[in-house]
Parts: structure tokens; C-alpha cells; sequence
């Protein structure tokens, strides 16, 4: 079949008018001879998203190669066929956030579910990923689809697949997701979408999954006798556009955290991210406004969720910084709340497990070590972090934190804001800040520094040729640091199955790790260095002074 002709099989079976418009403009233009037209032709059809273990993921538009309404259908139609060949009587509940068309798609895939055999439950309004990955295990389903493209560019949407039953409700992983994708072209091949059959049988889920969530987040925060003096600290939220607001306020108030001032332009869900360029909390100006209104405010804490509340990020007050304001990376977070989950189950007398992706810093398991706890380095994303037996806490540098494995197999940015507000509000009863808690760290476990490099690119292919010239010819230094091991992941690597990933190990400790990006086209690039010599102030300088050289250095071979 020729792009021409696949575009019009497209456009024929397609219940969207703005899709079929798009399409409707192209095709003519491209059949008069239109090169451009054409060649955007060809971008939409002479390729497909494929189904992994993020799901799908990317640009809406037209086509195989975009987020639509056909695309969604297939993927539907197909994850039902996969879930009636693994059970008899298979259950889903689908979510969705406040992006442009996740409504929509989300009550497609309930639809679809439905008219497929597949009991299916709607939530009732956009709500957080966590809310979803939750409803997966208290309402006891087989599956979970959420519609969100999380803190990607505007124009993007997604589709998060979570399986219950022995899986737990964690996400997909390999071979699961290859078994759906077939399922998925088998559907696209064989019959157009509106010959699939469709209900409106399906369920809206009632208040009560929401008012659980809230329930089971609050109880992360003890209160009354034996629990620790607490003082709430100003803070500010926002929301970056997302869907965090409503369920974040709820846990805040009724875990006596206090009220935080909201970011007021960014409080709202809003599709089109009007005040970001991309809506994620690690993007250069994305917290501005925050920083503005908590200077304005006086405030002592900012909270930020992405769009749709599955990371946090965290702010503290900083003199020597432009905006007065230092973003706190999602390593220095994650070890500060691991080093809070050891010592709940030291606390306790517990045994569990402590688990991190290995671009993470290497700080979690010198807490876990130190505290006698179990400690497993998984790949990159919740997938793996979520599915660590005997799991008590886990995290990502992305900014992605599990702080109640028993509630939610998923990163949760809520429960991770309570976790840090109430970690806070323990440090002000006893007049100490976050900065003085990181002193503390630095003096228990060493100073632990990173650095993240990130290569976005417009060709595909240039990923490829990057990893490529790596693993073709290491470099022997980087900056003048000998590199003293390489690690090549491609054909697995000790525990860890196939990945496109390098690490290198240096002189003196320090690692650097690159891996493409799996959800952006972007190459990546983390950096992690420690020292436990001197004061706290110069164990940070010296293990900072490692990660800037590194970081130089990385930054030469491949941007």
C-alpha cells in the first residue's frame, strides 16, 4: 500500500473531524505533487508508535506515527484481546488527565473494552496517574490504562498500561508488552476501527476510589500521641497545568500540613501549558512563577507536581541563587526520604528493601547499608523499581519516588510531597531546615553529588549514532579523569536483561552513565561522584568539583 493510499484508509475510518481535516488538507496536495505534503505524509504513515513498556507515547496528529483517536482504538481494541487470552473474564479501569483529547481517549478505550467482553470502569473526572495506579489494586481489576504523557511537550499524549493479579498493578514490562503490540497490529491489520465493536456498559467509578487514595496518603503522616512534634512550613504548590491540585489539597489539609499559597496561573488544568515550554518541573523555567510567588509570599518550602502528579519536585530558599530559590534534584529528594523510610523501619524493627534505578545516585544504598538494610539497583523506570520484592521504599532521579509500595506499585508525587512536608514540619518543631538535614546526611553517609546531561534531538538516528560511538570507542578519559571500567548493557549485564546502556567507572569512584531517553528523544546522560573526607562542606565541595569536571567532559564528547 502506498503512503497516498494508507492515508486515505486512515481518513476513511477515522471518527475525528480535526484528524480527518488534517489529512483531508495533505492528501490533495500531495497527490497534486506537493513535496512537503508528501514528505508529512510520510511522517505520519511510513512508521508507527510501537507499544512498549511505556505504552505508547507521543505527538497528536494523523497517522501510525501520531496520538489518535484510530491509534487509541487499535491499541484498545488490541490490549483487549491480550487480557480475554490471559483471563476468562478480564476487568480494567482507565484515567485520564487534563492534556488535549485524554477524555476522549479514555472513554474510547472504555468503550471499546466493553464492547470487546472486557469489564471496564471509567474514573469519573481527570485525576492523577497515582489515583489510577491505586484503583488498579483497591478495586482488585486485571489491568489499568492511564492517559496522560505525563510532563511531556504540549502537543503530546500517551497511554500507560498497569497490570493487576501477579503483576500487582505494577506497569509492563518485557515480554508483556511485545505480546500486546502484536495483539495491537493484528486488530490494525485485519479490520478498521469502526467495525470494532463498542458499550457504553461500562462503569463510572464512584467517589469512594478517590476518597480510599486520600485515606490511604493521609495515614502515611503520623498524628496524635507518639508521633513527632510537627511544625507545618509555608509552602507553595502548583500544579504545572496538571491534574495534582484537587487531590493534592485534599491530602494536605486532612494530613494537618497546612494550606500552601498555589501558583494561581498554574493551578488549573489547561492542555495548551500556557506559561511553560514544557510543562516538567526539571525544564529550565518551568518553576519560575513558583519561585516568584513563594519570594513574594514567604515562604520556606516550594511543592511542585508535573501535569499529571506522578513526580515531585522540591524547593528550597537560596541566597546565592538568581531566583533566591535552589531546585533540589531528585537524588538529593530521594535520598533524604530514604534516609526517612530506614528509619521508620529501623523504628519498627522491620526488614525490607530499599531499590533505585542505577542512574540514580548511589547515596540510597549507602543509607540502606548502613541502616543493615537489603538494597537492589534496578533499570531505568518505576516498571523495575515497583516490581523489587519485599520493597519498603524506591526512587528514580527523575524526580519519581515510592514512598508507599503497599498503596501504589508507581512513582506517586503526592505521597511523596507528604512525605516530604511532614519530613519538614519534624525538622522545623525541632528548628532545623532541609539544608540542615542535608548537612547531616553529608556528615552520617558521605556528600553525594550528580549532574545530568541531556541531549535533545530532532533525528532518531542521531541517538543511535551517539550510543554507537561510545560503545565503538570509549573514550580512556573523560576531562582528564582516567576511565578505569566499562559496562556495556547491550547484551545484558549481570542481573539486568538487554539495555542500551553504558556505564563508565573512573579513576577515584565516580560513574557516568548514558542511555537514550524512553520516553523523549533525548540522549542521557548522569554523573555521580561522593567523598567522605573532611567536614560536611568539603565532602560537598570535592564530591561537586568531580561531577563539574565530568560533566565538562561529557558535555565536549557528544553535544
Amino acid at each position: 500500500m502506498t503512503t497516498l493510499d494508507a492515508a486515505k484508509a486512515w481518513r476513511d475510518q477515522d471518527p475525528d473531524p480535526v484528524t480527518r481535516a488534517e489529512l483531508d488538507s495533505l492528501i490533495p496536495d500531495a497527490e497534486a505533487g506537493d513535496a512537503a505534503a508528501l514528505a508529512a505524509l510520510r511522517d505520519r504513515f511510513d512508521s508507527r508508535l510501537a507499544f512498549g513498556t511505556a505504552g505508547l507515547r507521543g505527538e497528536l496528529g494523523a497517522g501510525p506515527n501520531r496520538m489518535n483517536r484510530v491509534l487509541v482504538a487499535q491499541a484498545a481494541a488490541g490490549f483487549a484481546r491480550f487480557l480475554l487470552g490471559r483471563e476468562e473474564r478480564p476487568s480494567i479501569v482507565v484515567g485520564y488527565d487534563g492534556r488535549v483529547n485524554s477524555d476522549v481517549f479514555a472513554r474510547d478505550t472504555a468503550e471499546l473494552m466493553a464492547g470487546a467482553g472486557v469489564g471496564a470502569i471509567l474514573l469519573p473526572r481527570a485525576l492523577p496517574t497515582p489515583v489510577l495506579a491505586f484503583a488498579v489494586r483497591h478495586l482488585g481489576v486485571s489491568a489499568g490504562v492511564m492517559v496522560t504523557a505525563s510532563h511531556n511537550p504540549p502537543r503530546d499524549n500517551g497511554y500507560k498500561v498497569y497490570l493487576g493479579g501477579r503483576d500487582a498493578g505494577s506497569q509492563i514490562v518485557a515480554p508483556v508488552d511485545g505480546e500486546i503490540h502484536e495483539a495491537i497490529l493484528a486488530v490494525a491489520s485485519t479490520t478498521t476501527v469502526d467495525r470494532l465493536p463498542r458499550s457504553t456498559d461500562h462503569e463510572i467509578a464512584g467517589e469512594e476510589v478517590v476518597d480510599a487514595y486520600v485515606a490511604a496518603t493521609v495515614a502515611l503522616v503520623p498524628r496524635g500521641a507518639g508521633a513527632p512534634a510537627r511544625e507545618p512550613v509555608p509552602f507553595v504548590y502548583t500544579a504545572l497545568h496538571g491534574v495534582g491540585w484537587e487531590v493534592a489539597q485534599r491530602v494536605f489539609r486532612e494530613s494537618g500540613l497546612g494550606e500552601p499559597t498555589v501558583v494561581a496561573e498554574q493551578i488549573e488544568p489547561d492542555g495548551a501549558f500556557p506559561t511553560v515550554a514544557f510543562p516538567n518541573p526539571e525544564e529550565p523555567g518551568a518553576m519560575d512563577l513558583a519561585y516568584a510567588t513563594a519570594s513574594r509570599t514567604g515562604a520556606r518550602l516550594i511543592i511542585a507536581n508535573d501535569p499529571d502528579a506522578d513526580r515531585l519536585a522540591v524547593a528550597v530558599p537560596d541566597t546565592a541563587a538568581p531566583e533566591g530559590w535552589r531546585r533540589l534534584s531528585g537524588n538529593e529528594v530521594g535520598a533524604l526520604l530514604g534516609w526517612r523510610a530506614a528509619e521508620r523501619l529501623h523504628r519498627a524493627g522491620r526488614q525490607a528493601k530499599l531499590a533505585a534505578s542505577i542512574v540514580s545516585s548511589p547515596a540510597l544504598a549507602a543509607v540502606a547499608a548502613a541502616y543493615g538494610l537489603s538494597y537492589s539497583d534496578t533499570l531505568t523506570g518505576f516498571k523495575w523499581v515497583s516490581r523489587v520484592g519485599g520493597l519498603a521504599y524506591g526512587y528514580e532521579e527523575a524526580l519519581g519516588y515510592l514512598v508507599d509500595p503497599e498503596k501504589v506499585r508507581d512513582k506517586d508525587g503526592i505521597s511523596a510531597a507528604v512525605d516530604f512536608l511532614a519530613m519538614a514540619g519534624d525538622l522545623a518543631a525541632e528548628g532545623r531546615t532541609v539544608d540542615d538535614h542535608q548537612r547531616a546526611f553529608d556528615e552520617r553517609f558521605g556528600a553525594f553529588a550528580s549532574a545530568q546531561v541531556s541531549l535533545r534531538v530532532t533525528d532518531l538516528a542521531r541517538i543511535a549514532t551517539i550510543m554507537a560511538a561510545l560503545r565503538d570507542g570509549p573514550p580512556a578519559s573523560i576531562n582528564g579523569v582516567r576511565v578505569q571500567q566499562v559496562d556495556d548493557f547491550i547484551r545484558g549485564f549481570g542481573v539486568f536483561p538487554s539495555s542500551d546502556i553504558l556505564r563508565f567507572w573512573m579513576d577515584g569512584g565516580a560513574r557516568v552513565i548514558v542511555r537514550p531517553s524512553g520516553t523523549e528523544p533525548k540522549v542521557k546522560v548522569y554523573i555521580d561522584a561522593s567523598s567522605a573526607t573532611g567536614s560536611a562542606a568539603e565532602r560537598r565541595a570535592d564530591a561537586e568539583a568531580q561531577v563539574a569536571a565530568l560533566e565538562e567532559g561529557m558535555r565536549a564528547l557528544i553535544v
